[in-house]
């Protein structure tokens, strides 16, 4: 066993504030730039179309909406189109478009005479079978239970999930994104793995299981990469890739969902 004395500590503490040394970081302004969430969903209307703009490092923690902006979405599959309504500040909403399963969706977002446009086709449902638990230990020696989504991952590659969970009211800022590359046509036990402190038993956790596209897959799963997986709220902190052209970060995703709610046990 390696064994520090009391005097070898102390020198190196005296050493270490000896050499410490200021560092200033520029950190330059940048331009602000468009960020757009928009979804559509298997789910009754309305669906929404957020569009913010990004701040710099050092400004308040406060992103501002656009409140100007003209959005369109059209259903390209039956040539249905609407403008949408500015529901909140920044916050649009439809009237009349219905999500199915099939039908491609574009999105034309226009802020300032500048256009933003975007095409995403809804994926078939595939059910969720069931919600159950696994228990292990981790790395600290401590046992942690996550939830395992249990489903029939259809035949041909191509499926994209995402999961999104809640506990007692409260969503975990975790994303999880799952592909059939590697299990097509198999059934599917994933574990959603997090920190040990959000599931404990008897909690309540309602879960939510999306079919999304390739183009949604990749922007969460290359925004998981770049947040480490503990920031869902944070839609660009590294520009992950998005399907929207023109400039604007982001992403437009027509997505099948799906909802249950289990008690931890």
């Amino acid at each position: 066993m390696r064994r520090t004395t009391a005097y070898g500590f102390l020198f190196t503490v005296l050493l270490a504030s000896a050499c410490k040394k200021v560092i200033d970081v520029d950190l330059k302004s940048a331009t602000p730039q468009i960020v757009i969430e928009g979804n559509i969903t298997n789910a009754g209307g309305p669906y929404e179309v957020k569009i913010t703009k990004t701040v710099d490092f050092s400004a308040e923690n406060v992103v501002p909406p656009v409140t100007n902006a003209t959005v369109f979405i059209t259903d390209s599959t039956n040539g249905i189109s609407e403008k949408l309504i500015q529901a909140d500040s920044g916050i649009y909403h439809t009237t009349i478009l219905f999500g199915v399963s099939g039908h491609t969706y574009g999105m034309l977002v226009n802020v300032d005479g500048q256009q933003y446009t975007a095409s995403s086709t809804m994926p078939r449902r595939v059910p969720l079978d069931s919600i159950t638990f696994a228990e292990n230990v981790n790395f600290n020696n401590q046992m942690e239970i996550n939830a395992v989504v249990n489903f029939q991952d259809p035949t041909g590659l191509g499926n994209y999930y995402m999961f999104t969970e809640y506990v007692n009211g409260r969503q975990i800022p975790d994303i999880f994104v799952f592909e059939d590359r590697l299990s097509d046509g198999r059934y599917i036990q994933e574990p959603l793995f997090n920190d040990s402190a959000y599931l404990q038993k008897n909690d309540t956790l309602v879960l939510t299981m999306d079919c999304i596209d390739q183009n949604s897959y990749n922007y969460f799963y290359t925004l998981m990469n770049v947040t480490g997986n503990s920031n869902f709220q944070s839609v660009t902190p590294a520009n992950p890739v998005t399907n929207i052209s023109g400039g604007a970060l982001g992403y437009f995703s027509a997505h099948t969902t799906q909802r249950a709610a289990i008690s931890v046990y």
